[in-house]
C-alpha cells in the first residue's frame, strides 16, 4: 500500500458510530479506502481444533508452528469477520456471520446482527449482500429469527453461480472437519437457498455491485468461493473470505479442513498472496485476528503477514 493509501486507510468513517468507551472487546472497526466507507465487524469467535490449520502437516511440524506463534496446540480460537461497505448510495454487507446452530456448541458466536444494530445499521438500509460462499459461518447470521422480515424486499444477493450449484449435491470427500459440521453446514446452506432463492442474484466470474466494489470467483474453498475488491481513489483493499488464515503466510500449501478443493485452494491462496505483496494491497479475512486489516511481505517462495497499527 502507497503512502497515500495507507494515510486514508487511516480515516474514521463518520457516517458509522464508534464504540462504545466502555465496552470490553472492540468488535468494530472504521477504514476508508478512497471514497468507500468500510466497517469491519467481529462476529465472534469460533473454537476449532488445531489440526484444522493444516491437516496434510507433519503433526510436529504443525505443533512446532503454533508453539513459535504462541498458540495452544490442541483447539484455537478462530476469528469470525465480516464488512459493510458504503459506495455509491448502496450499503452492502459482505458475508452474514454464523448465526447459530442447536446442533453445535457456539456460545462466542453469532454476534453480527446485535453488533451491526450497536453499529447504528439497520438491517432495512442493507441494500446488498455479498457472500464469499455458502459455509454457514457466511450465511446463518441471514436465517437468524427475524432477520428476514428486518431486511427490504429489494434486498439484492450475489453468490457466484458455481457455489449455489455446489451446494445442491456437495462433496465433502477432501475435507477434514470436526463431527458435526458437515452435517451443519449441508443444513444451513439448503435452507438459506430455500428461503432467498428469490433474491439470489448469481454471476459467472465477477461483478461490480457499486463503484469500486467488485467480487470475483476464485473457487478453492469451496467451487464459487469469490473474494471483494475495494477500489477508490488509487486505494484498495480486498477482503478475501476464506482464501487465506494466518497460517497461510508462513505455510501457504497447507490444507484447512474445510476447503473442499485443497490443492486449488492453496493455488488460489499463493495467487492472492503474490499479488497483494507485489502491489501493497491492504488485506481482511474472515479468520485473521479482528480486525484483520494488515498486509502481505513476499519473503523467498512464502509471505509474512504484516498487521495494520490500530488507529484510535
Amino acid at each position: 500500500m502507497n503512502a497515500q493509501t495507507a494515510m486514508s486507510m487511516d480515516l474514521p468513517i463518520s457516517d458509522f458510530e464508534r464504540p462504545s468507551p466502555f465496552e470490553p472487546v472492540p468488535s468494530r472497526y472504521a477504514a476508508r479506502v478512497g471514497d468507500i466507507d468500510v466497517l469491519v465487524i467481529s462476529d465472534g469467535v469460533l473454537s476449532l481444533p488445531g489440526a484444522m490449520l493444516g491437516h496434510n502437516a507433519d503433526p510436529v511440524v504443525r505443533a512446532a508452528w503454533l508453539d513459535d506463534m504462541f498458540l495452544p496446540p490442541d483447539v484455537l480460537d478462530w476469528a469470525l469477520n465480516a464488512v459493510v461497505v458504503r459506495s455509491g448510495g448502496r450499503t452492502i454487507l459482505v458475508d452474514a456471520g454464523i448465526g447459530t446452530d442447536p446442533g453445535l456448541n457456539l456460545p462466542r458466536a453469532g454476534q453480527l446482527v446485535q453488533r451491526l444494530q450497536s453499529a447504528g445499521i439497520d438491517l432495512a438500509s442493507v441494500t446488498d449482500v455479498v457472500l464469499t460462499h455458502l459455509h454457514m459461518d457466511h450465511i446463518g447470521g441471514l436465517l437468524l429469527d427475524g432477520v428476514r422480515e428486518r431486511l427490504r424486499p429489494d434486498l439484492q444477493i450475489h453468490v457466484a453461480a458455481a457455489e449455489a450449484k455446489f451446494w445442491e449435491a456437495p462433496d465433502f470427500s477432501r475435507t477434514s472437519m470436526p463431527p458435526g459440521f458437515p452435517d451443519a453446514l449441508r443444513r444451513t446452506a439448503t435452507r438459506f437457498l430455500n428461503e432467498y432463492q428469490g433474491q439470489l442474484r448469481p454471476f459467472e466470474t465477477e461483478r461490480e455491485v457499486a463503484p469500486g466494489v467488485l467480487v470475483r470467483r476464485t473457487g478453492g474453498h469451496t467451487p464459487g468461493h469469490s473474494v471483494v475488491r475495494l477500489a477508490s481513489g488509487g486505494d484498495r483493499l480486498t477482503f478475501a473470505g476464506d482464501a487465506v488464515f494466518q497460517v497461510g503466510f508462513d505455510h501457504p500449501e497447507w490444507h484447512n479442513g474445510f476447503e473442499h478443493d485443497p490443492d486449488e485452494a492453496a493455488r488460489v491462496r499463493v495467487r492472492l498472496l503474490r499479488e497483494l505483496a507485489a502491489n501493497r494491497e491492504a488485506l481482511v479475512a474472515t479468520h485473521l485476528s479482528f480486525p484483520s486489516v494488515c498486509h502481505v511481505a513476499a519473503v523467498g517462495d512464502g509471505f509474512r503477514w504484516v498487521p495494520g497499527p490500530w488507529q484510535y
